[in-house]
């Protein structure tokens, strides 16, 4: 009843000119109830308390949860009256992601007693990669009567991660050139400063630094320790987000799986191979950029974590390429040259784009003469050109290419005969 307000006017106009004591006392009557069930709703929607809470608690960082690709997230909703008042009836009306869950809203309408709580749930499913808002939850109440406008509330959304998916990789064959990081060879090129594999006796020439002073204590003789021989390997991959890198019928699901390449590669280095990663993009980050418009393209955001081992840093990266997403960005050639930089000598850069350029080329030819290793993963369709078979060979590139999901469970190999596959 929207024109309520205005029904008491002309009833009190009426009353006014007849002089009626009958339309006062209907007058009175309905004004009273009016301000009751207005002080009634009001009062009782203060003591409304709403909790939105994941069970299993996911991986909350920051008040934001994550989890993986495929996995199942059960959301709680706890809707409580601690009032004396009840409430008639309230609508919640919970706005969720479509690529999580089907139909994409949860609603309710209950009636809730004084002190009287309700549970609701819901099950949202990984299916997607993705940085989604899970509501805001809309809230709608009134009186019995229905005689003035329903009270409306909102509580804000929560947000939820979901991790790209990864594949086991059953190799992965990248070149190295890097003396940075252990990694475990049968010719002693370096040694690996924090791995004593015994200890032998003194020998002239040897530093004093690689003394082992609670041996030689022990024993009384000067021993020196024996590192474990090794060459080295730190890994930066290099992914490129650039809408242009892309065939134009691709864009989409191009992107999408050079995520998943990217994040299946990671995972290799730092759980398989236990070895530095890192990454370099540039792409559009809902997380970081949330203050833009909505209505305008958010500016693209670099991203440049420096390669480390453990998985903290594998968590760090896979949450970068759960959220970014394809835009408009710098083109890939220049953001490479950019941040190589940042890196020592002789690293390995596993370079992830969507289709070869001359600009890459000549960043390759660049990459190589600054000292790098570096391999080339094309997402696309068709294969690799001759030209770039020749170039790759010349330069000492090792090129692969990736267009099924299924293709990376082989993984990489040497680069000499699953290359071109």
């Amino acid at each position: 009843m929207r024109r309520f307000v205005p029904f008491l006017f002309l009833l009190f106009a009426i009353a006014a000119l007849l002089r009626a004591n009958f339309f006062f006392t209907i007058l009175y009557f309905l004004l009273t109830v009016y301000l009751l069930s207005r002080w009634w709703v009001d009062r009782a929607m203060k003591s409304l308390r709403i909790e939105r809470r994941f069970l299993d608690r996911p991986r909350q960082v920051e008040g934001v949860e994550r989890t993986f690709f495929g996995d199942a997230v059960r959301v709680e909703l706890t809707v409580r009256n601690s009032s004396w008042l009840s409430i008639p009836w309230l609508e919640i009306h919970e706005s969720l992601p479509v690529q999580l869950i089907a139909p994409p809203f949860h609603r309710q309408v209950v009636s809730l007693a004084p002190h009287e709580g309700r549970h609701f749930r819901y099950t949202l499913t990984g299916r997607r990669r993705g940085y989604y808002p899970i509501g805001p939850l809309r809230i709608r109440s009134g009186g019995i009567l229905g005689i003035h406008p329903p009270w409306l509330g909102k509580v804000e959304p929560a947000h939820l991660i979901v991790y790209p998916q990864i594949f086991s990789l059953q190799q992965l064959g990248l070149p190295t050139r890097s003396p940075l990081v252990a990694l475990p060879a049968r010719v002693p090129l370096f040694e690996d400063p924090s791995w004593v594999m015994a200890v032998r006796d003194y020998e002239q020439g040897d530093s004093p630094r690689r003394i082992h002073w609670t041996a030689t204590a022990s024993t009384g003789r000067l021993l020196v320790k024996q590192y474990r021989p090794s060459i080295a390997r730190e890994t930066l991959i290099c992914l490129d987000l650039d809408r242009g890198g892309y065939e134009p019928d691709y864009r989409f699901t191009a992107p999408e799986l050079a995520i998943i390449v990217a994040a299946s590669v990671a995972n290799h280095i730092v759980v398989r191979d236990r070895l530095p990663v890192g990454l370099a993009t540039e792409g559009e980050d809902p997380l970081l950029a949330s203050d833009a418009p909505t209505d305008q393209q958010r500016p693209p955001t670099p991203h440049f974590l420096p390669p480390r081992p453990g998985r903290n840093q594998l968590m760090s990266l896979l949450e970068i390429l759960a959220r970014v997403q394809v835009t408009s960005a710098t083109p890939f050639a220049e953001l490479l040259r950019r941040e190589s930089v940042r890196l020592s000598w002789g690293a390995t850069l596993v370079i992830i784009a969507g289709r070869e350029s001359e600009p890459l080329f000549d960043t390759l030819i660049y990459l190589r003469r600054a000292g790098f290793a570096v391999a080339l993963i094309l997402v696309q369709a068709g294969r690799p050109s001759e030209q770039l078979r020749q170039r790759a060979a010349l330069m000492g590139v090792r090129v692969y290419r990736v267009w099924r999901e299924r293709e990376l469970h082989k993984g990489f190999g040497d680069g000499r005969e699953s290359q071109w596959q």
